[in-house]
């Protein structure tokens, strides 16, 4: 029979990730040790291994959980059946405002994946395909004509450019706020698509 879990488990199981995120993002994975990341909960080491196997589980749950939401929320995108551009409008500003409350979650995923073993790294990367597939086909719902040229990809990292690496300029004590920039960013690209021309793209050979 399975043991029930005490209660609070699941609480100071996220508090845990969370605690290790901040460090991992502030440090590195490599800097960090399990002694450190236990001091920062409040909690004996031995109690780590009650949640996480060892370091790299740690880290690879905080990358699951991090990447999930991003899936979660394309799939809570798409359930509200908006009109094209409304829903690439939703997915850029849902996105952009996520980051507010996961700014160390998302470096780490950025930053610290490799190092996991490289069946862990290749399964999250999927996860991280499937999302930027969700958000092409978002794009080239706006233009369809943009998939017959092959950019609605590239157009696509592009945005993933503007809103990833938001974590290394913007403060959140600044005088720009995620839910402001979520706005600006969705404003700017798409008062920049409009102007896109079908040219053929350069090939690197």
């Amino acid at each position: 029979m399975a043991r029930k879990r005490a209660p609070g488990f699941e609480a100071q199981r996220e508090d845990i990730l969370a605690a290790a995120a901040r460090l991992f993002a502030s440090q590195g994975f490599s800097a960090t040790s399990m002694n450190q990341v236990a001091e920062a909960c409040g909690v004996a080491k031995p109690t780590l291994y009650h949640y996480f196997q060892d370091k790299q589980d740690l880290l690879a749950q905080i990358c699951d959980a991090h990447v999930h939401a991003l899936l979660a929320l394309v799939d809570e995108v798409k359930a509200q059946h908006l009109a094209p551009d409304m829903q690439l409008r939703a997915l850029i500003e849902r996105f952009t405002r996520s980051y507010a409350d996961a700014q160390a979650q998302h470096r780490v995923l950025t930053s610290e994946i490799k190092f996991l073993a490289d069946a862990e790294r290749e399964r999250l990367l999927d996860v991280e395909r499937r999302v930027v597939s969700e958000f092409a086909a978002a794009v080239s719902r706006v233009r369809p004509e943009l998939r017959e040229a092959n950019l609605h990809k590239p157009l696509t990292m592009l945005l993933f450019g503007m809103i990833n690496w938001t974590f290394t300029w913007l403060r959140p004590d600044g005088e720009l706020s995620h839910e402001a920039l979520a706005t600006l960013v969705s404003d700017l690209f798409f008062g920049g698509l409009g102007a896109v021309q079908l040219r053929q793209p350069a090939l690197i050979q």
